[in-house]
C-alpha cells in the first residue's frame, strides 16, 4: 500500500443537491488527471449522486419549457370583402440562367442571332 492509500482527503459535496461534505479514504476518489494530485474533488458515490441529480435538473427543466410555450392565438378574420380590382398581381418570376459557360456562350449566340 502506499501512503496515499491510507490517506484522508476532503470530498466537497454539493449544498444544491443535500451532499454534504466529508472526509473520505483517497482510494475512494476517481482519477481526475486536471487536478495537481490526480484525484478528483468528490469522492466516487457522490461523484454519482452528483451527476445524477445534474441529469434530472436537466430533464426537469426541457420538460419546463415545452410545457411554458403558450399556443399561438388565432388571427381575427378580416370582414373586408376583396374585389376582383383589388386583388394584385402575382410577380412574375425573373429568367433563370444557364449554369455553365457554355451554355451561356450559346444562349447568347441565340439572342445574337435572333
Amino acid at each position: 500500500m502506499t501512503t496515499q492509500d491510507l490517506t484522508m482527503r476532503r470530498c466537497i459535496g454539493s449544498t444544491r443537491f443535500g451532499i454534504e461534505a466529508h472526509d473520505a479514504d483517497a482510494s475512494d476518489f476517481p482519477a481526475q488527471p486536471s487536478q495537481k494530485d490526480g484525484l478528483g474533488r468528490m469522492c466516487k458515490p457522490h461523484w454519482r449522486q452528483y451527476t445524477n441529480a445534474l441529469r434530472k435538473a436537466a430533464v426537469a427543466r426541457k420538460g419546463e419549457e415545452t410545457t411554458d410555450v403558450p399556443a399561438p392565438e388565432p388571427e381575427p378574420e378580416a370582414d373586408v370583402v376583396e374585389t376582383a380590382d383589388e386583388t394584385p398581381e402575382p410577380e412574375k418570376a425573373a429568367p433563370r440562367r444557364a449554369r455553365n459557360a457554355k451554355a451561356n456562350a450559346e444562349s447568347e449566340e441565340e439572342v445574337v442571332a435572333g
